[in-house]
């Protein structure tokens, strides 16, 4: 790319312009054996075996990109032009078939000035190929090289002109018909000139596949394609529009409130319901999985947490709950960098503790524990409790008991024990239980009444502990 300034307007010169021009240019030349088109280098380019050959193939490339250069360049200068006399610094760059030229502003263009500014560069272009062709009609014959230029400037200049003037977006004819349907008729004239660039394309197609003018079916595929887009894109927006104010965005709406309250089996059913209905839209659809995919994630279900989660579109899916929802499956291999990703994103400590829990249980301890600020205990629980959650009772007493190792806390000597008893190991338990009571723990009442206990419920041990707690509980 290079850079140069005209005036007060910046032009940026990309490489794809100019690679674009010279292959153009190449493809362009007469084919060995005739003589049309190649002005003064036509005997050297008609005869491949002639010494000049390569010479006049790389003097007729060159001399093409130098007409399109000046060609595009003078086109996106009317659009300077124009934009300098509303007030604007618009700058110029050139890329690929052609150009761009930026007003610069912030605020979107007052209709009429988008006419005009869209309008200025075919007309540059139009003037340069009539002056063109004036000079010629005075100077013809006198030389070739002067025949050549100024006939072939004529000749893209016209053309560019007069394609670019085709009401087909982003083709400046396509932002004059926008602008103009858009002011006269609103959003519908948007629609129906983006209607008629459509049909324009597939018109320009089909005469292009019949002539065998390949480069130019493509670029009005590529122009249809883009239209045909805008079109889906409004009216899949008219739909959601119409949907949001209709029953369906309304039982949405209910779910998410229930879940906003915490009633996670309510909103679980209306947002199953939500998901059943027939001709759902896909913005709706989306928003649905992913507040399923919240639901399962509190209900401590982690697969179907992920599998809506992976349906979710066009929204976010905050990482904290993909790296919660891979470790109440088992993967913590995988919900580690995820877990590491969103505390580097959020730097909130909660996050920071599930971090560092995720670490502890892929055995990396001694790095859980160097995090910044980290404290140990919170670390040890997030680490046990989704191996709890998940039905991984040995596993989550295990941890916990290690931790007591950095953290001899009751809560965690207590938390050991529950998980021992879900697993069935009521020696175990009753071991981690008068651990926590050597600890310090001593609420009688909380332990007799807590489901996680209900297994140790009529075992002598057990009832001895408690027996031993409840003196020690009474005022």
């Amino acid at each position: 790319m290079f850079r140069f300034r005209l005036g007060s307007v910046p032009v940026h010169v990309h490489t794809s312009h100019l690679l674009f021009s010279a292959v153009l240019a190449y493809q362009s030349l007469p084919s060995p054996g005739r003589h049309s088109g190649a002005g003064w280098l036509g005997d050297q380019l008609a005869d491949p075996s002639s010494p000049g050959h390569m010479g006049a193939v790389v003097t007729y490339v060159l001399s093409w990109m130098f007409i399109v250069f000046v060609s595009v360049l003078i086109h996106e200068l009317g659009h300077a032009v124009a934009f300098r006399f509303f007030g604007y610094r618009p700058s110029v760059d050139l890329v690929f078939m052609g150009g761009v030229t930026r007003p610069n502003t912030d605020a979107p263009l007052p209709w009429h000035k988008d006419v005009v500014s869209s309008f200025a560069g075919p007309l540059a272009g139009l003037t340069l190929g009539v002056l063109c062709w004036a000079v010629l009609m005075q100077v013809r014959g006198r030389s070739e090289v002067a025949d050549f230029f100024l006939g072939n400037f004529f000749f893209a200049n016209m053309v560019w002109a007069v394609l670019n003037l085709l009401p087909v977006p982003p083709l400046d004819g396509g932002h004059i018909s926008t602008a103009l349907a858009t002011r006269m008729f609103g959003r519908r004239g948007f629609i129906v000139s983006h209607v008629l660039a459509l049909g324009l394309c597939v018109g320009m197609v089909l005469l292009a596949i019949k002539s065998g003018a390949l480069f130019m079916g493509v670029l009005f595929a590529s122009f249809g394609y883009q239209s045909f887009r805008v079109l889906a894109d409004v009216m899949r927006a008219r739909n959601e529009a119409k949907e949001e104010e209709g029953p369906k965005a309304q039982a949405l709406r209910e779910a998410q409130q229930a879940l906003r309250e915490d009633r996670l089996d309510d909103a679980w059913r209306l947002g199953n319901q939500l998901l059943e209905t027939p001709g759902l839209s896909a913005g709706l659809t989306s928003r649905a999985h992913y507040l399923l995919g919240w639901v399962a994630l509190k209900q401590g279900h982690g697969r179907p947490a992920l599998d809506h989660f992976s349906q979710v579109q066009g929204q976010p899916v905050e990482m904290h709950a993909v790296a919660a929802a891979f470790s109440l499956v088992g993967d913590d291999a995988r919900a580690v960098g995820y877990w590491k990703q969103a505390w580097g994103e959020s730097q909130d400590r909660t996050v920071m503790h599930e971090y560092a829990g995720a670490l502890i249980r892929l055995g990396q301890v001694n790095e859980a524990l160097r995090l910044p600020g980290v404290d140990p205990a919170a670390a040890f629980r997030c680490a046990e409790r989704a191996l709890f959650i998940r039905g991984a009772y040995s596993e989550a007493a295990a941890v916990s008991e290690a931790a007591l190792k950095y953290v001899p806390d009751p809560g965690i000597a207590y938390d050991a024990a529950c998980a021992f008893a879900r697993a069935g190991n009521v020696p175990e338990a009753v071991r981690l239980l008068q651990r926590a009571e050597g600890l310090g723990f001593q609420d009688a009442a909380y332990a007799s009444s807590d489901e996680d206990l209900s297994h140790l419920h009529g075992h002598p041990a057990f009832e001895e502990w408690l027996a031993r707690l409840r003196p020690a509980a009474s005022p």
